[in-house]
């Protein structure tokens, strides 16, 4: 449905009208999916937060520990099954559960890696800005907000040209700093587009937040539709990793 264009600049209303297509494709699947994501995400929570309050010692410790994981692991997996799903739909195929539900462990280990690759890119250019800051600051305290609107500046950019990290992760091959590279060739010339398309996705969510809350339902699904179109765009429609054919080979 969405290829790479030949212009290489993203079309963020196509973006929209395939997402939505996407959408409609399975429209109980990606919010039954949403759903119980939501609420693993909750439990764990409740898991991390509770023991402040009830419990003490190593447990309470224990109790964090398996909160946060848990939390992380859902997250994974409501990312994996959100991009396969999407993916599906976006190829004109009715995506099964079984689709969005398929444990991945190997492609949960990319995304996690490079997403603690872009984090430490993070941090090195929050280290070297108090760094910069602190000499500067020696001269003339009024100079330490040089490095801080550079650092800002650079953590937009950074945000918006690795949007699409977590595909690149899953459906490509670059190792950890490479995919942050790969992020930014193909990004950049529609960065502003890109920015567009984020305005656009926030939007989405925030009406479906004022729906009481339950049109999240609908909105997340849609917007993880459109950014995987938007994805299809920039990087191509091609599965370098094969993630989505063992998916298909496993629901024939």
């Amino acid at each position: 449905m969405t290829t790479a264009p030949d212009s290489g600049r993203l079309h963020v209303l196509q973006a929209v009208e395939d997402g939505w297509t996407a959408f409609t494709k399975a429209p109980w699947q990606f919010v039954l999916f949403t759903l119980l994501i939501g609420v693993l995400s909750f439990i764990f929570q409740l898991i991390t937060n509770l023991p402040t309050l009830w419990v003490e010692g190593s447990l309470q410790t224990l109790m964090t520990i398996v909160g946060v994981i848990g939390s992380v692991i859902i997250n994974l997996w409501g990312v994996i099954g959100m991009v396969r799903g999407s993916w599906a739909a976006l190829d004109g195929k009715r995506p099964e559960f079984s689709q969005f539900s398929r444990w991945n462990s190997s492609a949960a280990g990319r995304v996690f890696v490079r997403s603690i690759a872009l984090n430490l890119l993070f941090l090195l250019i929050l280290v070297i800005c108090f760094g910069v800051a602190y000499g500067l600051g020696q001269v003339n305290e009024a100079l330490i907000w040089i490095p801080a609107l550079i650092t800002l500046i650079l953590f937009i950019y950074l945000s918006v040209n690795q949007m699409f990290l977590p595909y690149v992760a899953l459906l490509e091959k670059p190792g950890p700093f490479e995919a942050i590279q790969r992020g930014r060739e193909a990004v950049d010339p529609s960065w502003w587009w890109v920015v567009l398309l984020l305005i656009v996705d926030a939007v989405i969510l925030v009406i479906g937040t004022l729906l009481c809350g339950v049109g999240l339902l609908v909105a997340a699904p849609v917007v993880a539709c459109i950014t995987t179109a938007a994805y299809r765009q920039l990087f191509g429609s091609t599965d370098h990793t094969g993630l989505i054919a063992v998916d298909d080979s496993a629901t024939r």
